[in-house]
């Protein structure tokens, strides 16, 4: 996998994207970097210095909440949420970025001010020109499993055939296999019964042959599990890193890096034994 022209995978390590959400109203973390309705680089870039320390590899920038029920924003606003974060980063920091969107124009904007890597939740079929911007451009993406309706005949084969779709579409665009990853879309057109499964399955992805992306970071499904507020759900999803580490997931998008971190390493160190 080739991020900023940078090789992953080409180890056991696991790889953490660290979740920086520039928006007033993330399920979790919103509204940490706004001040007077503007997202604040002075209060930004402390924040990514941490994250680094704490052992980010990949920088997630995210100017839109896509949380159940979210309000959808214009590509003006969002890309002035999130161009200025990306060129300040790119400018003050060695480290790949990527951008958590699914608009042509706010990848484009993105791409533009230093992303190298554009994360879509509806895995390039939302906007007709997403895999052609990202193919001309020729930066990294992540590709997640999304559908408007939930009617899945059989379950994990369809969300399956759902991701081929979307890596067909990028490699017709000219996109190369060791750029793109994917990801089975925990918390997305699923029930809570339907994420732990796909938790679970995760290895039915590998037949796709590219890295995967595990995205659980104190999701619904954590809380709806424990019964906990999203603010008390590290724990919850440290075990679910763990669980996708043994599934195959070599990615993993989290809020809580150093927890994360030190429970995928002590995983790798466990699992480098049994070779």
């Amino acid at each position: 996998m080739i991020i900023a022209d940078r090789e992953f995978c080409k180890d056991d390590r696991f790889y953490i994207f660290g979740i920086l959400n520039v928006t007033p109203d993330s399920f979790s973390d919103g509204g940490r970097f706004i001040i007077d309705g503007k997202v604040n680089k002075d209060r930004v870039l402390p924040t990514v210095e941490k994250m680094i320390g704490e052992g980010m590899d990949i920088v997630d920038v995210g100017g839109e909440s896509t949380r159940p029920g979210y309000t959808l924003i214009s590509d003006e606003e969002e890309i002035e949420r999130t161009a200025p974060v990306i060129e300040a980063i790119k400018k003050n920091f060695d480290i790949p970025i990527s951008l958590d969107t699914y608009k042509g124009a706010v990848a484009k904007a993105g791409i533009e001010a230093g992303a190298d890597l554009i994360n879509d939740i509806w895995g390039f079929k939302y906007s007709p020109d997403m895999a052609d911007i990202v193919a001309k451009a020729g930066v990294s993406c992540c590709l997640m499993q999304n559908r408007k309706d939930t009617n899945y005949v059989n379950y994990t084969e369809d969300v399956v055939s759902d991701l081929r779709e979307s890596v067909e579409i990028a490699v017709k665009a000219g996109i190369s296999r060791d750029r793109i990853m994917i990801d089975p879309g925990v918390g997305f057109a699923k029930s809570y019964e339907q994420n732990l499964e796909i938790i679970n399955r995760l290895d039915e992805l590998c037949k796709l042959e590219l890295p995967i992306l595990l995205g659980t970071s104190r999701k619904s499904v954590i809380g709806l599990t424990l019964d906990l507020p999203s603010s008390e759900r590290v724990e919850g999803t440290v075990a679910t890193s763990v669980i996708g580490a043994l599934k195959g997931a070599r990615f993993f998008r989290v809020h809580d890096i150093k927890e994360n971190r030190r429970a995928l390493d002590m995983t790798r160190a466990i699992l480098s034994q049994g070779v």
